[in-house]
């Protein structure tokens, strides 16, 4: 299994991500209970979500690096866009929905908190904040700053990123909820901001699961790497038209190329060989992630016209 640097950071990132969204969720589970606060039960749910989403994407990391066999030529680097698909079922279901049923059984119950319960849920609530903020800090530094990463084209540090985010700005909602329950006594304010933490949490869900259900489908390369690939073709001496270009991302790094093209005529069979593999060489030097590369040599027009004579 061959796992590359970036691979390394992004296991460092999620088991960070981890272990804090653990701490959390029992934290705020704990003060939720205690308080009867809605919105921090709702807070408390999303850590949970986060975490299981967590072990989805270590998962991830590790299955979608072994080799290609008999079974999967391919190789497995789909099993990164399962897994993050997965994560995003979990976002939707165990934070988007029990924090949206939270917010309904608040104005249901209409239950007091005595001052005790607000401070312990205004604590763990700024507590989370410190170690969501950590965590998000971390996973866009490595986003941006790391030059052997994908970025955000790598699903599993793209969901960690967004699971931060929206942690970030949920427990912001849920302080703001709290804290104007406090003020006013009204628990519609709590219930409010767990149907917004809900809501979040499902339009969150609906983006990761949307991207990765497109790259399981099948997705082209993006645009860049595919003029690339059209430019590096259209270069070569021996190309007389290029009938057609297919892309599918395979991966992280890893790109299926499958091209029609004619080649001048006059080639014999020899040739033909030869300047195929040349080109493909030329591909794989040129754009390391075109690791599958196919060409379908078709006749010129020429060759055609003297084959039907």
């Amino acid at each position: 299994m061959d796992e590359t640097s970036s691979d390394r950071k992004t296991r460092l990132t999620v088991l960070v991500a981890l272990g804090a969204n653990l701490a959390i969720a029992a934290a705020k589970a704990a003060g939720g209970l205690v308080s009867g606060s809605p919105a921090l039960l709702s807070e408390a749910a999303h850590s949970v979500a986060d975490s299981l989403n967590e072990l989805f994407l270590l998962a991830a990391l590790r299955r979608s690096r072994r080799p290609a066999d008999s079974r999967h030529p391919f190789g497995y680097g789909k099993e990164r866009y399962f897994w993050s698909l997965l994560a995003a079922v979990g976002i939707f279901v165990m934070g988007g929905c029990f924090s949206v049923l939270q917010g309904f059984d608040a104005l249901r119950t209409d239950a007091a908190e005595d001052h005790a319960g607000y401070v312990a849920g205004l604590v763990v609530l700024a507590a989370a904040f410190v170690f969501e903020g950590a965590s998000l800090l971390r996973a866009v530094h490595q986003a941006r700053n790391d030059p052997g990463s994908e970025g955000l084209h790598d699903p599993a540090l793209r969901t960690v990123v967004a699971e931060d985010g929206t942690a970030v700005l949920g427990v912001t909602l849920a302080l703001a909820g709290l804290s104007l329950h406090m003020v006013t006594g009204q628990v519609v304010w709590e219930a409010s901001a767990s149907f917004a933490i809900g809501l979040l949490l499902v339009y969150v869900a609906y983006r990761l699961g949307r991207e990765a259900r497109d790259q399981l489908i099948g997705e082209a390369a993006d645009p860049v790497l595919r003029e690339r690939i059209g430019a590096l073709l259209s270069a070569q001496p021996e190309i007389d038209n290029i009938e057609a270009v297919l892309t599918m991302k395979l991966g992280l790094d890893s790109t299926l190329v499958a091209a029609r093209v004619d080649l001048r005529p006059g080639m014999d069979s020899e040739e033909v060989e030869l300047v195929s593999e040349r080109i493909k060489a030329s591909l794989g030097h040129i754009v390391p992630a075109a690791d599958r590369i196919f060409l379908d040599v078709t006749e010129s027009p020429p060759d055609r016209n003297r084959a039907a004579r």
